[in-house]
């Protein structure tokens, strides 16, 4: 499994963990995650937002 594949699972999984939209996003070669909200980064940099409330069932 990739770092990013890794990522991606970990941000939907924190994301349904605090019923917060949340944005993956990559800087200098780092993936890093936190809540949307607080986000102000480059949109550029921008990987996905996950939403809790736009997906179906965990597994």
């Amino acid at each position: 499994m990739s770092d990013l594949n890794l990522a991606q699972n970990h941000a939907l999984d924190l994301a349904r963990t605090l019923m917060v939209p949340v944005t993956l996003f990559e800087i200098d070669g780092e993936i890093g995650v936190m809540p949307s909200a607080e986000y102000d980064g480059d949109e550029d940099a921008i990987i996905n937002e996950y939403d809790p409330f736009d997906y179906g069932s965990a597994h």
